[in-house]
C-alpha cells in the first residue's frame, strides 16, 4: 500500500527512475535490481529491492552526491559509530517544500531552536531554515548546562518566547526545570518536535508551564529528511506525508520511503529506516490516508534523542577475550535514559578489564559519546555472574530497558 495515488505519484516517478541509474552505477549494488525494470508504475517500484542503512552508505560512499545551488551540507548519518556516516543536503534542507504543506510558525513567532547545533547534526539547521521562511524571530539555544536552566526560561518568559522546538527529551528537560523552578511561560503556544517518539509524559508538565502550548511534530531521518509533519489535532504517532515523499508498507508493517524530490541528493529509493507503521484516516479529519508510525523493527533504541545500535555494542563486547556473552542495559526516569550499563558474562576464571573496554565502546560509538559527555560516568561497562533474563521464557535480549522510579 503506498501514501500516495497512482495519479499523483506516477508522474513523479521519473526522479525514481533517475535515483535507480545512479544506484546501478554503485558496483556493490548494482547486481541486486538486474532484471528488474525501470518504475513507471507503482507496481514496478514495489517490485524493487528495498535499500538497508548499509546500502545507502554504499551507495553515498561512491556517489558523493553535490548540490546544483549553494552549498553541499554533511551531516552525521545512523547515529552510532564513532566514525560518521554521511548524509547530504542542499542549503535549504528541503524545507521550502514542508513549508509549503505545513506552517506551525508565523512571522509574529518568537521561536526557541533547542536542538543541538554542530556535531554534524542536521535537526537544529533543519529548524533553523523553517524558522527563516516563516520570518519569524529566532533564539539558537543548542546545550545548556543544568544550572542555566532558570536564567534560560526566565529570559524566555521576558522576550515573551511563542515557540520552542527539539527532540522530546530534551524538551522535557526545558518543562521539568521550568516546573520545578516555579516559571511559567504563559505565551507559549506552540511546541515543534522531531527526532524521536512524542513522550507523553511531556503533557503533563506542559500544561502547568505553558497551558496555551500545543504540538507540532515532524517525522524523518537525516537520510530521508522530512516525510510528514502533524498538528495538534492529529495522534503524536500519526503524520500527514509530503507530496514528494512516496511511502510505502511492506510485510511486517515495515515503511520504506522513495524521494520524489528531485533536488534530492541521499538516493532514496525504497529506503527502510527500520519503522514500522501502517496507512489510515487521521483523526484530525484531513482528507487522504496518513502514517501512522507503530514503532521500530530493528536494534536501534533512542538514547537522550540518539540512535544506539545495539548489536554493534554486543558484538563488540563480545569480541573482548574473556567474555562469553554481552547485554545492554538501559535504565530510564521518566523516559529518559539515565544510565546504560554493558553487562558482560566472564567465561569461568577469565579477568576482564571492564575500564579498557569501557573507554574503547566509548571512543567507537557516537551515540554513547555524545549522549553521556556531560556524565560520562552514566556510561558503565561491569561483569555479572548472570544476565538479565525472562522468567517465564528463559530467554536474554540483547537490550534490557528498565524504568527506575
Amino acid at each position: 500500500m503506498f501514501s500516495l495515488t497512482p495519479d499523483a505519484a506516477e508522474p513523479r516517478l521519473h526522479v525514481a527512475r533517475r535515483t535507480l541509474e545512479r544506484l546501478r552505477t554503485v558496483p556493490e549494488l548494482a547486481a541486486r535490481y538486474t532484471g528488474h525494470a525501470e518504475p513507471h508504475h507503482l507496481d514496478d517500484l514495489a517490485a524493487l529491492p528495498p535499500l538497508a542503512k548499509d546500502d545507502l552508505n554504499t551507495a553515498l560512499a561512491h556517489l558523493e552526491p553535490k548540490a546544483e545551488h549553494g552549498a553541499t551540507w554533511l551531516f552525521q548519518s545512523g547515529g552510532s559509530t564513532g566514525a560518521p556516516k554521511i548524509g547530504y543536503a542542499p542549503t535549504g534542507f528541503y524545507m521550502a517544500g514542508v513549508h509549503a504543506h505545513w506552517q506551525p510558525l508565523d512571522p509574529d513567532d518568537v521561536f526557541v531552536n533547542a536542538w543541538g547545533a554542530g556535531r554534524m547534526w542536521g535537526a537544529h539547521f533543519l529548524a533553523a531554515a523553517l524558522a527563516d521562511l516563516s520570518g519569524c524571530q529566532i533564539i539558537a539555544v543548542g546545550s545548556v548546562a543544568a544550572d542555566e536552566y532558570p536564567d534560560w526560561l526566565s529570559f524566555f518568559a521576558a522576550r515573551r518566547v511563542t515557540a520552542v522546538g527539539g527532540t522530546p527529551s530534551v524538551l522535557r528537560l526545558w518543562f521539568a526545570r521550568a516546573r520545578a523552578a516555579g516559571i511559567t511561560l504563559p505565551d507559549l503556544r506552540k511546541v515543534l518536535w522531531l527526532g524521536e517518539a512524542w513522550q507523553p509524559q511531556l503533557a503533563e508538565d506542559m500544561a502547568a508551564v505553558a497551558p496555551r502550548a500545543r504540538r507540532h511534530g515532524m517525522f524523518g531521518s537525516t537520510e530521508t529528511w522530512v516525510v510528514g509533519t502533524n498538528g495538534p489535532e492529529c495522534p503524536a504517532d500519526t503524520f500527514h506525508t509530503l507530496p514528494e515523499q512516496l511511502v510505502h508498507v511492506g510485510p511486517d508493517d515495515l515503511l520504506d520511503f522513495t524521494t520524489l524530490n528531485p533536488e534530492m541528493l541521499n538516493p532514496v529509493l525504497r529506503y527502510r529506516t527500520g519503522d514500522a507503521g501502517r496507512l489510515a484516516a487521521c483523526p484530525c479529519g484531513r482528507p487522504g490516508p496518513a502514517m501512522q508510525v507503530l514503532g521500530r523493527r530493528d536494534s536501534v533504541v533512542q538514547v537522550r534523542g540518539l540512535g544506539l545500535h545495539v548489536e554493534q555494542v554486543v558484538a563488540q563486547a563480545e569480541r573482548e577475550p574473556g567474555v562469553t556473552q554481552a547485554q545492554v542495559l538501559v535504565t530510564e526516569q521518566g523516559g529518559r535514559a539515565s544510565s546504560v550499563e554493558v553487562l558482560l558474562l566472564p567465561a569461568p576464571g577469565a579477568e576482564v578489564d571492564t575500564e579498557r573496554l569501557r573507554k574503547a565502546i566509548l571512543s567507537a560509538t557516537f551515540t554513547l559519546s555524545t549522549a553521556f559527555q556531560h556524565d560520562p560516568q552514566c556510561f558503565r561497562v561491569r561483569t555479572v555472574d548472570a544476565l538479565i533474563s525472562n522468567g517465564r521464557t528463559g530467554k536474554t535480549s540483547d537490550l534490557v530497558v528498565r524504568e527506575d522510579s
